[in-house]
C-alpha cells in the first residue's frame, strides 16, 4: 500500500470494510433542496458571468468585421498584415494566460472586473491608431488583458457545482461567445452607418462604441459577480452551509489553498492537460477562423459587406442551439469522449465541403453551420472534461488556464494559413483545420484510453485498502484513492 497517493502525502486512513460503491468525493444531498439552491446559484452566478463573455467576444471578433468596413484600406493591410494583427491577439493570450490564472485565484473573481476595464481600452485604442503597426500592439495588450477572463469563468462556475452539473454551465456560458459572433453582425451593420461621422470612418466606430460599452460594463459588473463559494452572502446561512458541503464533496474549489512557482510547474506535468491542450487547439483554430475570416469567406460567396455580417448570424444561432442540445445529452449520459468525437465528426464534414469548393454558393454556406455546430460543441467539452479529471483548487486553475491559453496557439495557425492569394477557396486555410481536427481526435482518444486504463489501476489498489478513508484527505482533489477519471 506504499504507492497509495494518500499515503505518498500523510494522510490518515481510518480501518473498515471495503465497498467498491463508496467514496469520500461524493455526498449525499436531499435532491429538492439540492434542486432549489441550484436555481438560486444558476440566477446568480451565470447571467453576470453570460454577459461579461458576450463583451468579451465581441472586444475579440470585432476586428473580423471591421475589416470588411474599410479598415483594410485605410490602414493599407496588405499582404498578411491583417492576419498578424489576428494572431498577435493570441501571443499575448499565450503569454499572460496562465500568470493571471495564478493572480485571478489570489485575488478573487473581482479582478475579472479590472482586467476587462483594461482591455476595453486597448478595444478604443484600436480604433484611434492610424498606422497598421499600432494597430497589432494594441492588439497584443488587448490578448494580454483577456488571457484570464474565459479561464477565470470557467474556474469559478466549477466553483460552484458539482462534476455533473459543470459540463451544461459552462456551454450556456459559452453560448455568449457563439452569440456574440452572430450579434457583432448586426451591430457592425448599424456602426456602418456612421460611416463619416466625426471623420471616423464606420471601422473606427465599431471599436470605439464597443470598447466603451466594454468598460462600462466592467464597472456595472464588480457588485454583481459573485465570490468565492466560502464568501457569498446572498444565500441563507444553511442554503449557504449546504452549497459548501457540495463545494467539498464534489466542487473544484478549495478556499484556503495555496501554490509555489515549483508545485505550479509541476502540475503542468500532467499528460491530461496537454492532451487536452492538443484537443482544444484542434477545435479552436477551427473557431478562430470562424470568427475573424467568416465574414471575408461569405463575401467571397457574393454578398455585399453588410449582407455578409447579417449571414454570419444564423451559422453562430445554429451552433449555439446545437452545441447546448448535446451538452445535455452529454452531461445526462456521463459521456464526454463520444461527443467530443460528434462533434469532431460535424466539423470535418464542414470542413470537407469547403476544401471539395462545390459550385453552390448555398452548399458552401452549409458548410459554414456545420463548422459552427462542430467547433461549439467540441470546444467546451475539451476544457471541462480535462479540468474536472485534474481535481480541484490551484491544480484545476492551472489545466483550465493552460488548457485555454495554450490551446489558442492553433490561433497562430488559422491567422496565417487563410491566404488572401487564395480567396475565395482558403484551400490551405481549411485543408489545416481538418489535418488540426484529427490530431485533437487522436487527442481525445487517448485522454479516453489512459484514463479508463488509470481507472482500472486505481479500483486495484482501492480494494487494498480500509471503506472509510480520514476526512483529512478529503482535498487531495486526483491524488484522492476514491478518485475516477471522467470518461
Amino acid at each position: 500500500m506504499t504507492d497509495s497517493p494518500s499515503l505518498e502525502k500523510g494522510a490518515v486512513i481510518t480501518d473498515g470494510p471495503y465497498s467498491p460503491t463508496s467514496s469520500t468525493l461524493e455526498g449525499s444531498f436531499d435532491a429538492a433542496a439540492e434542486r432549489r439552491l441550484i436555481r438560486k446559484l444558476d440566477l446568480r452566478i451565470l447571467p453576470v458571468l453570460w454577459v461579461l463573455y458576450l463583451v468579451n467576444f465581441i472586444d475579440r471578433a470585432n476586428i473580423g468585421n471591421a475589416k470588411i468596413q474599410g479598415m483594410e484600406k485605410e490602414l493599407h493591410l496588405i499582404g498578411q498584415r491583417f492576419n498578424i494583427s489576428v494572431w498577435v491577439f493570441n501571443l499575448g493570450y499565450l503569454v499572460a494566460g496562465v500568470p493571471l490564472m495564478v493572480v485571478f485565484r489570489k485575488y478573487g473573481p473581482k479582478s475579472l472586473c479590472i482586467m476587462m476595464f483594461f482591455w476595453g481600452i486597448t478595444v478604443i485604442g484600436c480604433g484611434l491608431v492610424k498606422r497598421w503597426e499600432q494597430l497589432v500592439i494594441c492588439r497584443l495588450l488587448e490578448g494580454m488583458c483577456e488571457a484570464a477572463y474565459i479561464s477565470g469563468a470557467a474556474y469559478l462556475i466549477g466553483a460552484y457545482y458539482k462534476k455533473t452539473e459543470y459540463l451544461t454551465r459552462f456551454v450556456f456560458f459559452c453560448t455568449a461567445g457563439i452569440i456574440a459572433g452572430a450579434i457583432n453582425g448586426f451591430i457592425s451593420s448599424l456602426i456602418a452607418k456612421m460611416d463619416g461621422t466625426a471623420g471616423y470612418g464606420a471601422w473606427r466606430w465599431i471599436f470605439i462604441i464597443e470598447g466603451i460599452i466594454t468598460i462600462c460594463v466592467s464597472i456595472i459588473s464588480v457588485p454583481l459577480i459573485m465570490p468565492w463559494p466560502e464568501n457569498c452572502t446572498f444565500l441563507a446561512p444553511e442554503e449557504k452551509a449546504f452549497m459548501l458541503a457540495r463545494v467539498k464533496a464534489e466542487g473544484g474549489h478549495i478556499a484556503e489553498d495555496e501554490i509555489t512557482l515549483k508545485e505550479a510547474l509541476n502540475v503542468l506535468k500532467d499528460w491530461k492537460i496537454w492532451a487536452g491542450v492538443a484537443m482544444n487547439m484542434g477545435v479552436t483554430e477551427n473557431a478562430n477562423s470562424l470568427a475573424n475570416f467568416q465574414p471575408t469567406i461569405l463575401k467571397g460567396l457574393g454578398y455585399t459587406s453588410t449582407e455578409a455580417q447579417v449571414h454570419t448570424i444564423p451559422v453562430y444561432l445554429t451552433g449555439a442551439a446545437f452545441s447546448v442540445i448535446f451538452a445535455y445529452m452529454s452531461e445526462y449520459l456521463q459521456r464526454r469522449y463520444a461527443f467530443y468525437i460528434l462533434g469532431w465528426a460535424v466539423l470535418a464534414a464542414g470542413l470537407v465541403v469547403e476544401i471539395v469548393y462545390p459550385p453552390k454558393a448555398s452548399v458552401r454556406y452549409m458548410g459554414m453551420f456545420f463548422i459552427a455546430c462542430g467547433c461549439y460543441l467540441a470546444m467546451p467539452i475539451s476544457i471541462i472534461w480535462v479540468s474536472i479529471n485534474a481535481g480541484k483548487g490551484y491544480k484545476r486553475a492551472i489545466a483550465i488556464g493552460a488548457i485555454i491559453n495554450f490551446g489558442t496557439a492553433g490561433a497562430f495557425v488559422s491567422s496565417n494559413v487563410f491566404l488572401f492569394k487564395e480567396a475565395p477557396k482558403f484551400h490551405t486555410g481549411f485543408s489545416t483545420g481538418l489535418g488540426l481536427a484529427c490530431m485533437g481526435a487522436t487527442a481525445a482518444t487517448i485522454t479516453y484510453l489512459g484514463c479508463m486504463y488509470e481507472n482500472k489501476k486505481r479500483d486495484q489498489r482501492r480494494a487494498q485498502l480500509p471503506a472509510v478513508l480520514d476526512e483529512t484527505i478529503a482535498d487531495l482533489g486526483d491524488a484522492h484513492p476514491d478518485f475516477r477519471f471522467a470518461l
